[in-house]
Parts: C-alpha cells; sequence; structure tokens
C-alpha cells in the first residue's frame, strides 16, 4: 500500500503558515513507520519447536518406542510450520539420519516394534546413493549392536528425481493368512499422496540385507526378492517437516518417525 501522504496536497504556503520550517519538511515527507524500536521477533519458532521436541524426547529416556502426548503435540506443531520444500528430493535429506523415537502403532511389524522398543542399540536411517552406480538410489536401515556388530537392511528407492520403474503401488494391505507377520499397510486411496505436499514421499522395497558380525556376514533371513513377497516389502515414507538437523517421516504402516540428521561415517 502506497504511504499516506495527504499533507502533500496542501499549498506549500499554507504548511509554512502553521509549521516551522523542520516541521514543514518534516510534513512533506512519506509517514513510513521503520519500528527500529520495536522487540525483535524470534528468529526462528520452527528453532524453538524443535528444542522443545528433542529436550521432550531426551526426558522420555529409554521410550523410543512411545505415544507421548507431549511429542506428539510438538510433532504436528512442526508439521504445521514452513520447512525445507520438496523435502524427498532436497540436498538436505540425503545422509545418515538417527532415529530418535518413533510411535508404537499396531499396524507395525512385530519385528519392527521389537527392534525400535529400546533405546540399548542406534538405530540410523541413510537415505544414500549405491556403492556401484550413483543413480541408484537406497534407503539403508541400520541396528548398531555394538562398534563391530550391525544389522543392514537396503531398500531400493524412489523419487521424481531418481524414478525406479518397478516401484508400483502396493497392492496388499500385508497380511498374511490374517496375521500381521510384516505389518500392516495403507493402499488405495488411503495411501495417497498429500496434493498440498509436493515431492514429499520417498517409495522403497527391501531388496537385501545382512547381519555383519565384524567383517563375518549372514544374510538376513527374510527372502525379499521373493515374488511372494515382493509386494508385501513394499513400503513409502511421507516426509512432513524437515530442516537441516531434524526431519519427520510418517511411514505407510500409520507409523511416525523423528529422526535427527548425524555425520555419515
Amino acid at each position: 500500500m502506497a504511504p499516506r501522504i495527504a499533507s502533500l496536497y496542501l499549498p506549500a504556503a499554507a504548511i509554512l503558515s502553521y509549521t516551522s520550517p523542520s516541521e514543514a519538511f518534516q510534513t512533506l515527507l512519506p509517514k513510513v513507520s521503520f519500528n527500529l524500536f520495536d522487540p525483535p521477533k524470534p528468529r526462528n519458532a520452527a528453532l524453538d519447536l524443535e528444542n522443545q521436541l528433542l529436550a521432550a524426547i531426551q526426558a522420555n529416556g529409554d521410550k523410543r518406542l512411545d505415544n507421548s502426548q507431549e511429542i506428539a503435540s510438538l510433532v504436528t506443531q512442526l508439521e504445521q510450520c514452513p520447512s525445507i520444500p520438496r523435502p524427498a528430493i532436497a540436498p538436505e535429506v540425503y545422509g545418515r539420519w538417527r532415529l530418535l523415537q518413533t510411535t508404537n502403532a499396531d499396524t507395525a511389524s512385530p519385528i519392527q516394534r521389537k527392534a525400535v522398543d529400546t533405546t540399548k542399540f542406534d538405530i540410523f536411517q541413510d537415505i544414500v546413493f549405491a556403492e556401484d552406480d550413483d543413480s541408484k538410489l537406497l534407503v539403508r536401515q541400520i541396528v548398531k549392536f555394538s562398534e563391530r556388530n550391525e544389522l543392514c537392511v537396503d531398500a531400493l528407492a524412489s523419487t521424481s528425481a531418481y524414478p525406479l520403474q518397478e516401484l508400483t503401488d502396493r497392492e496388499g494391505t500385508g497380511k498374511i493368512l490374517g496375521l500381521n507377520i510384516l505389518g500392516v499397510s495403507l493402499v488405495g486411496e488411503e495411501a495417497a499422496e498429500d496434493a498440498d505436499r509436493p515431492d514429499s514421499r520417498i517409495r522403497f522395497v527391501f531388496d537385501e540385507g545382512k547381519f555383519d558380525f565384524g567383517g563375518f556376514t549372514i544374510p538376513y533371513p527374510v527372502p525379499f526378492r521373493n515374488p511372494f513377497f515382493r509386494d508385501a516389502v513394499k513400503g513409502w515414507i511421507d516426509i512432513t517437516y524437515l530442516s537441516d538437523r531434524i526431519r519427520i517421516s510418517r511411514g505407510n504402516k500409520g507409523t511416525t518417525f523423528i529422526l535427527k540428521k548425524e555425520t555419515l561415517e
């Protein structure tokens, strides 16, 4: 809106007759207030919420798998804050992320709930490129039992920047003979992407895994590449908040994940 300068329409002589020269000069200037002495606003409301979230998770102790109302409220508030746009293809999404907390959802697989139920073992999620093909995107899940012992499970990933033709939408919920063995996924319309969050989804399909005990490896016992299981090991994560240190994701099994950026070794 243009500044209000109605006084400029008065004859100069009339102005000078009622004011001093200095006041007259000020009257002729546009009345623009710069609010130089207003108290500064918070630099970043989202940063304050991030700090509160990290503090709440720390105060929650070893309950990495939990449905804390305080944490859930902070997550919802952060998801309503502006964050890095198109997070699934943003440069900040790549690298190593430490799992801080996740929700206890009945739709998650029993194996998943057991793996994250304790903070005894560190859990990481790497969003990286394959060592032998820098056009192949991977979502790598790592459970560190110790410095030399770990479980590593690789999933082939697909985004608009690195599409993978194989990754069509899954067709089944994942129940096997009516049982929740590998987790129960949203499918169909319930699994539709949020049109208000473009490029926020990373699709993936688990491909291979192994236990590594100081160089001695044992294959992960789930046959991910078996055609019978292939649809059941497809999934996706929607990134609902992303900064250079915090990522909040919601998965296809209805689980919320809170992760913190780490230095990739």
